[in-house]
């Protein structure tokens, strides 16, 4: 019993941080745009909370200046992308290389120092006391709540039942059409990658203030291309993305459970386990079902710039 209230709340706390990445991306790309800047983003996200939280003891004082880091580079990147046109798979790439680089010149100074205030876990009266799930899933700290709960919702209703909504994925399907319906495709396009950009950072934030209280280099460890993956599996809907972000955090609680346990699997296995199963759950099930293709179909302009004079 102990055992699965351990790996239920690992997979919470360790899912937390691919479900925030993951859903600024599917708000990006559903407006037609693919970031592959995420893991530059969750890096430099990251160690701006670390470094905010040595200054001033306040957790929530460095998620919001690791949200507000976020924003200032998804203006440029989306100037770059939206405004300019450029090739945005180069930005992503461009923007991985330059925030992971950065983070890690300016993370020198703080590497290896613990966080001296993250979030604590908050126990819901009564809830907490279920037995066996009450104090795994109960206990987590706030931002697990805002993440699993309140942001997919909001999120989810405003894209399926509001025609603000509608408008966001008629830009991410046939801008020229939008446009012509008097939709602002730029507009939509270039706050929607910001706001994107801010979550991929404060997924950062959550990694150094929740997840793991201190910095060094490599934190993010992939998890930014894995987010990427998960907004593909998920068909690039909010609550499909939490899902599959928590199905994630289970593959990654169980390598951190074999190693402690002393599995007979090499700790090297164990590790690639969430990179194994990335590669397995987007293979898999278009191979295996061909319906899922359909269900899991990118927005039609997602990656195409948006040249109004060109129809």
């Amino acid at each position: 019993m102990d055992i699965i209230a351990g790996l239920l709340q690992t997979s919470i706390l360790a899912g937390g941080v691919l479900a925030l990445a993951a859903l600024g991306e599917v708000l990006t790309e559903r407006v037609g745009v693919v970031n592959l800047g995420v893991e530059g983003l969750m890096a430099l996200g990251a160690i701006t909370a670390i470094a905010t939280v040595i200054a001033k003891p306040s957790p929530v004082l460095g998620f919001m200046f690791a949200l507000g880091i976020g924003f200032l580079v998804g203006m440029v990147f989306a100037a770059a992308t939206v405004i300019l046109r450029a090739n945005q798979v180069l930005c992503g790439l461009a923007l991985t290389l330059m925030g992971t680089g950065l983070a890690a010149t300016v993370g020198k100074a703080y590497s290896g120092m613990p966080a001296p205030a993250t979030f604590a876990p908050v126990a819901i009266p009564y809830l907490s006391d279920i037995p066996l799930i009450g104090r795994a899933i109960f206990t987590q700290n706030i931002l697990v709540y805002l993440i699993y709960i309140v942001l997919p919702a909001i999120l989810h209703f405003v894209m399926f039942r509001t025609r603000h909504g509608l408008n966001m994925r008629a830009v991410g399907e046939n801008p020229a059409a939008a446009d012509a319906a008097g939709i602002a495709v730029q507009e939509f396009r270039f706050w929607y990658v910001v706001a994107g950009a801010s979550l991929a950072s404060g997924a950062g934030a959550y990694l150094t203030l929740a997840f793991v209280p201190s910095w060094s280099e490599g934190v993010v460890a992939g998890r930014g291309w894995i987010a990427v993956a998960l907004v593909i599996f998920a068909g690039y809907r909010p609550i499909n993305a939490v899902l599959a972000a928590l199905l994630f955090g289970c593959i990654t609680s169980l390598g951190f459970i074999g190693q402690a346990r002393n599995w007979p699997i090499a700790a090297p296995i164990l590790s690639m386990l969430p990179y194994l199963g990335t590669i397995a759950l987007i293979i898999v099930p278009v191979l295996a079902w061909h319906r899922v293709r359909r269900l899991m179909a990118a927005p039609a302009a997602l990656g195409e710039p948006y040249y109004r004079d060109v129809r």
